[in-house]
């Protein structure tokens, strides 16, 4: 059975730094959260409980590059959505998109596949990432993400995250449009 938790676990200092500092951080800014632990997901479906939990839909996290890989994106968007990468490279004036290997992802994020999340944002200090949110996203109230890893799952206001955790990282977000429709 998951549980839903009021912030940060007692165990903290037990779990990876990178989850810990993740904590630390919406701590500091006074950012509320709901907190769920749980196995491994690996997958969208396998995030269905836990969106059932948190009651809210956890949000589907890429990261990608460009071709030369010189530019790298973390694209928020719902996670029953279908990602289609013309779609959004023609929106962003960056064709040939793919994604952007593990070893880009610890560097800039300090996050493992499985793991991608905006909190990982407070680790690239250079601001190397660009952020795009897809609009839907923006729209809830709520929305879910890993602090970093993934066997645990957040619930936050979107508006805290906006307006307060990226101001801290010193990331701007870009709005996209994406149907997801075939």
């Amino acid at each position: 059975m998951i549980v839903l938790y009021d912030g940060r676990p007692e165990d903290a200092a037990s779990r990876l730094p990178r989850e810990a500092r993740t904590y630390d951080l919406l701590d500091s800014l006074s950012i509320p959260y709901k907190r769920t632990d749980h196995e491994k997901t690996m997958t969208m479906e396998a995030c269905n409980e836990i969106d059932a939990v948190l009651g809210v839909v956890i949000c589907k996290n890429l990261f990608l590059c460009n071709r030369q890989k010189t530019k790298f994106y973390l694209l928020m968007m719902p996670g029953d959505k279908k990602f289609k990468t013309k779609e959004l490279s023609a929106q962003i004036g960056s064709s040939r998109l793919s994604f952007a290997d593990a070893d880009a992802m610890l560097q800039y994020l300090d996050i493992e596949p499985g793991s991608v999340s905006i909190m990982g944002l407070m680790n690239d200090h250079e601001h190397v990432v660009q952020l795009l949110i897809d609009e839907d996203v923006l729209e809830g109230e709520y929305l879910g993400c890993h602090p970093c890893v993934n066997t645990s799952s957040l619930k936050l206001r979107t508006r805290d995250v906006i307006e307060k955790f990226l101001p801290a990282t010193g990331h701007d977000y870009r709005t996209v449009h994406l149907i997801g429709e075939d």
